[in-house]
């Protein structure tokens, strides 16, 4: 190889380390690695972080309030260079001093989809109002119901988690009840969100109450599960089933009437929010603050009066979507 090649390589590599040390590298901690919410959550940051020309390092915990993964995941981003992490805590409290650690580090730390508690011990939120989720399909399934007899069934995520917790109390906020102690409720299970779980939760509250004509789900998959369990008792047309999240998947069972309504959130729109900000951090020194309200919108084919929805055409547009 002559002197002039030798001399083009080693200027091509030289760019190309250079280049390599300026790449923004941004860390994303998803709570699990399984639930279709985050899986998509990861493609919308991924496909944000290669138009930003940004690398993307992920983790995730091993289920629903696996905080010790969460930690894991964070300390080894901040030690592969990360100077941006964005996270959904799968423990609200629990999680915040290795936050605080990283953000002693210089890195900046954007909750996604779930708050920490308090919500200030990160520099942003970027997120679904999950108490107006809940309020959305509690208005849909009150106006549904009218004055007919109601015992309901809520098959919520965990004990204490902020998400769980905000679309629960939304819930019976917008159908009209104050308290879990309300006669009306007459089961609550946890489901951790996950399909099987949730179908074990439904066949527990039916045989508590086999009468149970109302259910409300933290998510399509704990939705899901309740159907199966109602179907295998031959009651999956009388009882209405409402939930959370707008998945494609979702979307679907609210067509075939599986699902009567679901309240659509966008986890795309959180995790290209999230890159954007991440990277303009890291390259301008600029930190994003406070709330961002990345929307919901009720779908359904059965609109009630008094109470704005979308069909599933739109749903399945914009199902996960940033649209």
């Amino acid at each position: 190889m002559n002197i002039k090649r030798l001399s083009a390589l080693s200027v091509l590599m030289t760019a190309t380390v250079a280049f390599a040390a300026d790449q923004p590298i941004i860390g994303l901690i998803t709570k699990t690695e399984t639930n279709p919410f985050f899986v998509k959550m990861k493609e919308g940051a991924q496909k944000a972080a290669t138009a930003k020309g940004a690398k993307l390092l992920t983790g995730a915990g091993k289920a629903d309030g696996d905080n010790a993964g969460q930690v894991t995941a964070l300390e080894n981003m901040v030690a592969a260079g990360a100077k941006a992490i964005l996270i959904t805590p799968n423990n609200a409290q629990a999680i915040i001093p290795a936050i605080e650690k990283a953000r002693k580090q210089g890195v900046m730390v954007i909750a996604l989809d779930s708050p920490t508690d308090p919500q200030s011990a990160v520099d942003a939120l970027f997120a679904t109002n999950n108490y107006k989720a809940g309020q959305l399909i509690g208005k849909y399934a009150k106006a549904a119901f009218g004055k007919k007899p109601v015992k309901i069934a809520t098959l919520d995520l965990f004990p204490g988690h902020p998400v769980g917790i905000d679309r629960h109390n939304g819930f019976l906020n917008g159908f009209g009840i104050s308290s879990d102690k309300d006669a009306r409720v007459v089961c609550m299970q946890d489901s951790y969100g996950d399909q099987a779980k949730g179908q074990t939760a439904m066949e527990n509250c039916l045989q508590k109450d086999p009468e149970i004509n109302l259910v409300y789900t933290i998510n399509e998959p704990a939705a899901a599960g309740a159907y199966q369990a109602l179907k295998a008792i031959g009651r999956e047309k009388d009882v209405m089933i409402v939930s959370v999240d707008g998945g494609c998947t979702g979307v679907k069972n609210v067509a075939a009437g599986m699902i009567a309504a679901t309240s659509q959130q966008y986890p795309l729109k959180m995790a290209s929010l999230g890159v954007e900000a991440g990277v303009k951090y890291i390259k301008t020194g600029k930190k994003v603050s406070g709330y961002t309200d990345t929307g919901v919108t009720l779908i359904t084919d059965k609109k009630m009066k008094g109470v704005t929805s979308k069909d599933t055409k739109f749903g399945l547009d914009n199902c996960w979507g940033v649209k």
